[in-house]
């Protein structure tokens, strides 16, 4: 056993057998009536969800709504006060540390390493919960394609922490996607980054989908989740105000009340992908 996967099982104690693959619609990722408490109020109240292996979930609504803290509840990183996580049909809390590592990967919005990792040594961190198992055979290939995916060979030997902002975003993509689990779970992986890249990490989340995995995704753009999601979930005050596909979900009516500004939903007149743009009267743009 190698030194890494002595540390894990040191550090996380005992593993479960290795995950299946899930088949295309089997839940992942299961919300049940949870609520979130922090600083003494609900962040999070009577939330459920379900996310399932072969679809792109989106989480939307405006800041403070709760999208980041259900992300978070769901990858098991922020503990509930009512209700239950199901993580492959199990209450999370049964799995270990390292048993959720192998089941799903997280890209939270800040991208903070300690020490003087190259951009190449932080993407193989990915590979951390593999080790000492018959996947660790796939680290070198897994490491490749991740790197080429998200666009960063070109400065894998470069200090993380010498890195721009999206350069470091797209380098935690990275990360992230070499893990290779079943789910994985992004916190506003576009924020940070141009308009290329940020149509490029949609690709990768919608590939992966189709592939058979289960993704999560916390967005600002709605016209990106339109483009990209399977479902879109509406987040509201701490509660859920819609959940289905773009289509029945992207109204003028409900956002505009969502938001707490008037919106236009339309048809791009070439394409027909679905714009949402703020309702602009047009005496306030005009230069003074």
């Amino acid at each position: 056993m190698s030194s890494i996967a002595r540390n894990w099982r040191e550090l996380f104690g005992r593993t479960s057998p290795e995950p299946s693959s899930p088949q295309s619609g089997d839940i992942t990722l299961q919300a049940r009536d949870i609520t979130v408490e922090r600083g003494g109020r609900n962040i999070l109240e009577g939330v459920s969800v379900d996310v399932r292996a072969g679809e792109v979930v989106v989480l939307v609504g405006p800041n403070g709504a709760g999208k980041s803290t259900l992300l978070a509840a769901l990858s098991g990183d922020q503990p509930v006060v009512a209700g239950r996580v199901d993580v492959d049909g199990t209450d999370l809390n049964h799995w270990t540390p390292l048993d959720m590592a192998r089941r799903r990967a997280v890209l939270p919005q800040k991208h903070t390493i300690g020490f003087s990792f190259t951009a190449a040594q932080v993407v193989t961190m990915g590979r951390a919960p593999w080790a000492g198992t018959a996947r660790e055979e796939r680290d070198g290939d897994a490491i490749a394609a991740a790197m080429k995916t998200c666009d960063v060979e070109a400065f894998a030997h470069r200090p993380f922490a010498a890195l721009s902002g999206g350069e470091q975003a797209r380098v935690a993509l990275a990360r992230v996607l070499a893990q290779e689990t079943s789910t994985v779970l992004l916190d506003e992986p576009t924020a940070a980054l141009d308009l290329g890249h940020q149509e490029a990490v949609m690709s990768v989340a919608r590939s992966r989908a189709a592939d058979g995995d289960a993704v999560v995704v916390v967005l600002h753009d709605l016209a990106l989740a339109a483009a990209y999601a399977d479902r879109i979930v509406v987040l509201e005050n701490g509660r859920i105000a819609a959940d289905g596909p773009p289509a029945s979900v992207l109204r003028e009516d409900l956002l505009t009340r969502v938001y707490g500004y008037p919106v236009e939903v339309f048809a791009h007149p070439r394409s027909g992908a679905t714009l949402v743009i703020p309702r602009r009267d047009s005496r306030s743009t005009q230069h003074q």
